[in-house]
């Protein structure tokens, strides 16, 4: 088998640039619903090499599945000012995770580690993604409310 690229994965796959940075692709919605939401969605997204994820903050629970690639650095900062830098990618034996959560109305976003050439992962959101939900953070406000994670915001936004 050959190596597969982020090029290969963007035409593969479908995928379409995402406002947040990288790739991504819609692959379900749930017909259930709860009140005005789908109760789940799930979206494949990439992050090749030089992008990043914007820091953003969603309504509902963020769930990120490891896929393919290297691994992606998730940071978050939560409401009371706490960061967590998660990193999730295939190796178990170095720490490494291969799901992890990101609570609703956390602030979070993500990074490759330099000489990483893509990661591939999956989101899973429930109640589902509404863009409606969807805010990117701006870098004066969250640098007023989040001081200390100046370094983190100012990578991030």
């Amino acid at each position: 088998m050959k190596n597969v690229t982020a090029e290969d994965l963007i035409r593969i796959c479908a995928l379409r640039p995402h406002p947040e940075g990288g790739f991504y692709r819609e692959t379900y919605r749930s017909p259930a619903r709860s009140g005005d939401r789908n109760c789940c969605t799930a979206i494949y997204f990439l992050l090749p090499a030089g992008a990043r994820s914007r820091l953003h903050r969603l309504d509902s629970d963020e769930l990120w599945h490891y896929y393919l690639g290297g691994p992606i650095t998730i940071a978050q900062i939560f409401p009371d000012g706490q960061e967590e830098r998660v990193v999730l990618g295939p190796d178990i034996l170095a720490g490494q995770v291969q799901q992890h959560v990101v609570p609703a109305g956390c602030w979070f976003g993500a990074w490759l580690e330099r000489g990483v050439k893509f990661s591939f992962v999956g989101c899973t959101v429930a109640p589902g993604f509404d863009f409606d939900d969807f805010e990117i953070g701006g870098r004066p406000a969250l640098l007023k409310e989040f001081p200390r994670s100046a370094e983190l915001i100012k990578k991030l936004t």
